[in-house]
């Protein structure tokens, strides 16, 4: 039989009909799920009865897929009687083997009041399940929950964060409900669309597009946008290479307490991009940055204290900071430099200035990183 196309849904996707290589069989099967129930159906599978029959010996014989697919003929009333508790215990086999379209179409059974009573709650833990495999219309009727407050909390962060992981599993209505967001100039929205376009995540990847995105979010405030924009020029990365526009919106997202950008500053003033250089300019940058637990500004920190650039040399506070950027830093090779680091320096340190630097550095954390 060939397969049938899937119709977008505006609520949650469709239940999953997974095909199986031993029968015939369409590939998705499309029907609007909305809160009240099925708005429209896809055509029919017309699954012969030698096919029913395989299908039923399967699933009897333990397999998950097609345990799946006969409760979703029950859920549909396709080619046998419609029957929701028929349906979910096919689905709930099928779960149990930690199937993931089955506990998709569980927790609509249970959004919509399917043979059981509406329980948002078991939907949204099933669809949790589901999603935990990457399981993208999961994903997606999650963020779609928190938008709407439907069954939670209504929680636009949490939206997002769920509308975010389905697009990066290519979720065409994820991406249009960012989409949308960002022509009503919604910043993350904008932001992350940007995002998806430079990484080529669900959409073809397209720098200008990309750069486009992050411009109307940096123009509207947007931290990470303007990070992003600074990297950008100061690369070079699909733009003609500009370092004062690098460090203008370097200076908007630093102004804002971003760490990033503050650490990028402190790069302009120590290697000269685009300014005369300022080691007195470049270590403020830097410290308000490693104030903020960034390995990176911590361990430019160290290697100024220890040649002395812009500040007294001090093989304490070298080591103080690069024993602090060995904490913080998730890079493995910037941590076996600083561990390097600070072994060469204790060659031509006394034990009581290592005590001592190892006592700032506790002390430093103590402190939050603040006033180190």
């Amino acid at each position: 039989m060939p397969p049938h196309c899937v119709i977008d849904a505006l609520w949650a996707p469709p239940p999953y009909w997974v095909p199986m290589r031993a029968l015939s069989v369409i590939t998705l099967l499309a029907a609007f799920v909305f809160p009240s129930g099925y708005a429209s159906a896809s055509p029919p599978i017309n699954i012969s009865a030698d096919e029913l029959q395989m299908l039923r010996t399967r699933a009897a014989q333990g397999n998950a897929l097609a345990q799946n697919n006969l409760g979703l003929l029950y859920d549909l009333g396709d080619g046998v009687p419609q029957d929701y508790a028929v349906a979910r215990q096919w689905y709930e086999q099928a779960a149990a083997q930690n199937h993931a379209a089955a506990q998709f179409n569980l927790g609509l059974l249970y959004a919509n009041g399917h043979g059981v009573p509406q329980d948002y709650a078991m939907a949204r833990e099933w669809y949790e399940k589901a999603a935990a495999q990457g399981r993208a219309n999961a994903l997606y009727t999650l963020g779609e929950m928190y938008a709407h407050g439907q069954g939670v909390p209504q929680d636009f962060a949490k939206a997002r964060q769920w509308y975010e992981k389905a697009a990066a599993q290519g979720s065409a209505d994820a991406r249009g409900w960012f989409e949308k967001a960002a022509a009503q100039g919604n910043t993350n929205a904008q932001f992350y669309l940007g995002s998806l376009y430079e990484k080529g995540d669900g959409v073809p990847r397209n720098y200008a597009e990309a750069t486009k995105w992050y411009e109307k979010a940096a123009a509207l405030g947007d931290a990470d946008a303007q990070f992003s924009l600074g990297l950008r020029y100061a690369q070079g990365y699909s733009v003609t290479q500009d370092y004062a526009k690098a460090r203008q919106w370097y200076e908007k997202a630093a102004a804002q307490g971003y760490a990033g950008a503050q650490y990028k500053l402190g790069q302009l003033y120590q290697f000269v991009l685009g300014v005369p250089q300022n080691y007195a300019e470049a270590t403020k940058w830097y410290e308000k940055a490693a104030a903020q637990g960034d390995a990176d500004a911590q361990f430019s920190l160290g290697l100024m204290y220890a040649i002395g650039d812009g500040v007294p040399q001090d093989d304490v506070r070298a080591y103080m900071w690069w024993s602090l950027a060995v904490a913080h830093s998730t890079d493995n090779k910037q941590k076996s430099t600083a561990t390097q680091r600070d072994g060469a320096l204790t060659r031509r340190m006394t034990p009581a200035q290592v005590a001592e630097a190892q006592r700032l550095a506790q002390q430093c954390e103590a402190q939050g990183l603040k006033g180190c």
